[in-house]
Order: C-alpha cells, then structure tokens, then sequence
C-alpha cells in the first residue's frame, strides 16, 4: 500500500489545482432564460445600435448622479447614435466629393466644419491630421484686369 492511499489523501497534480466541472462566471445571470426564449437587449428593443447597458454602466460608473433612471441610457445612446450616424454621413459625402472611398481624419474635419450646427458643438475639438478648411482672403486674391479695356498708349503713335 502506497502513502496516499493509507492516509487518504488524494495524490498531487505538481501544484496544480484540479479543475471543477462548474461553468467559469461570465457577469450575466445564468439559468434566467426559459427553454426556447431568445435574448433580447435593451439596445435591440429600442432600436438603437449602441450599446444601452454599456452606456448604463458608464453613467453609474461616472458618478454623474445617485441614481440613474431606466430611461436615461436609452435616450442618452440614441443621442449618441444620431450624432455618430450624421457625422459619418456628412464625412462619408465629403470622402465621396474628393474622390475616396474611405473616410479620413480630414473627411471628418471638413464634415464638421461646413454644418453649421456641428461646428457650433463642436467648435472647441481638435481633430488630429484634420487640417484646416481652405480659404483665401479677398485681399490676397490678385485682381483680375479686363482684356480689350486698356489702352495700350506705348503702342500709339
């Protein structure tokens, strides 16, 4: 009879912990859904692509308030996801103006800066490798002289 066996114990794995048949907690509550049920997500029964309860979770995270009510995420993730889908419209047509296919920092920038109500939002962000809007002074423009209206008093004799 070895060692183990009269006292009992269990042999060693070398340090290791045996693992345990017990599934590892992943953050969600098992055994809530009832056979046959699907899932669905506060985004998905809003309608909205971004995510509600990550947004929740920032809110209650932030400090912002005591409580945070059911109601504010969703519509705080709906502002965000019309502000998002109108920023990458207005880049997307400014790509399509230069002749890209892909949205750039610059497409962004100039998407911004052209809408009015945007560049009053975001007037103090700075976008990096955005550049800056083309203009050129009145002043600095030359002046364009009329052919056919000088007289050209050297050649007259």
């Amino acid at each position: 009879m070895s060692s183990t066996e009269a006292t009992n114990e269990k042999p060693t794995t070398g340090g290791k912990t045996p693992k345990s048949n017990k599934p590892k907690p992943t953050g969600r509550k098992t055994g809530t859904k009832k056979a046959g049920e699907t899932t669905h997500t506060r985004s998905s029964k809003a309608g909205l692509q971004f995510p509600v309860g990550r947004v929740h979770r920032h809110l209650r995270e932030g400090r912002y308030a005591e409580r945070i009510g059911a109601g504010a995420p969703v519509y705080l993730a709906s502002v965000l996801e019309y502000l998002a889908a109108e920023i990458l419209e207005l880049a997307g047509n400014a790509s399509r103006d230069n002749g890209k296919h892909r949205i750039v920092p610059r497409h962004i920038q100039l998407a911004i800066r052209n809408d009015e109500e945007l560049n009053k939002l975001l007037h103090d962000v700075t976008i990096a490798n955005g550049g800056v809007l083309p203009y050129i002074h009145n002043s600095l423009v030359p002046k364009k002289t009329k052919k056919g209206t000088e007289s050209s008093s050297s050649q007259d004799f």
